[in-house]
């Protein structure tokens, strides 16, 4: 097993100006982790995203990969570890005017010295991969939003990354879709190896697929909680933890 965590984030404090977000961030993502950003509204999970794939610089702390701290690394070292990070955004973020296959060579295409040919080769195995085999041709407009997404993951993952982020993958998708796209994320996870980051708020997902994860809380900014969601359910002893866990489980019984 690795001992070194895949993401180790130290003593993180996050602020835009003088507006402070979150402090006294202090956790490890390992490898292998679902790892879930969790927490209510407003709590900047969103912009813990942004600070862990290099788009948003801390106020305070580091953020290191393999070791190797991403803000004090060189910006040709920034730049190599940036390509080993795929990202899902909420609404796939596909050019309307590409088709599928298109839309997933652009990394291919920026980033490697890979033939035309090639590149179609790669873009073919990893829409196979998110079970989109045969729609190469299609437009973003032709498909469904559940296809869309799992369009967005291909692409996501063109270069092989050693981590995947997915901010709030079901946002938008009905029930079915979205537990299928939970359930690629952890067939993805299994027979690659990749470690994933997830912001969320969906119970469903972050009780099926997360392993480890941190809680962020608005009120006093800071993490109040970490772990495995279902370990956190079981033993928090903090309220607002527990609360925002079991609030589907009141859901349920009305």
């Amino acid at each position: 097993m690795h001992t070194q965590p895949h993401l180790k984030i130290n003593d993180l404090t996050m602020a835009y100006g003088d507006f402070l977000i979150q402090k006294d961030l202090t956790f490890d993502i390992n490898r292998g982790d679902i790892f879930i950003i969790m927490g209510g509204s407003g709590c900047g999970k969103s912009t813990l995203l942004r600070h862990l794939v290099g788009l948003k610089a801390p106020a305070k702390g580091t953020i290191c990969y393999h070791g190797v701290s991403f803000w004090d690394a060189s910006e040709g070292a920034r730049a190599k570890l940036m390509q080993k990070i795929g990202i899902l955004y909420q609404s796939g973020a596909l050019w309307s005017s590409m088709t599928l296959a298109e839309n997933v060579a652009i990394p291919l295409e920026t980033y490697t010295p890979l033939s035309k040919k090639e590149i179609a080769e790669v873009v073919a195995l990893k829409m196979a991969l998110v079970g989109l085999a045969g729609f190469e041709d299609y437009y973003p407009s032709e498909i469904s939003g559940g296809m869309r997404k799992r369009a967005g993951l291909a692409r996501a993952m063109a270069l092989d990354p050693d981590i995947l982020f997915f901010d709030e993958p079901s946002a938008g998708l009905d029930p079915v879709s979205a537990k299928l796209l939970d359930d690629l994320i952890l067939e993805l996870r299994d027979s690659l190896g990749a470690t994933v980051v997830v912001v969320t708020h969906e119970l469903a997902s972050i009780f099926a697929i997360g392993n480890n994860s941190v809680f962020l809380d608005p009120e006093t900014k800071t993490m109040i909680a970490q772990g495995d969601p279902n370990d956190l359910l079981k033993n928090c002893p903090d309220p607002k933890v527990r609360n925002f866990l079991l609030r589907g489980q009141a859901e349920h019984h009305q």
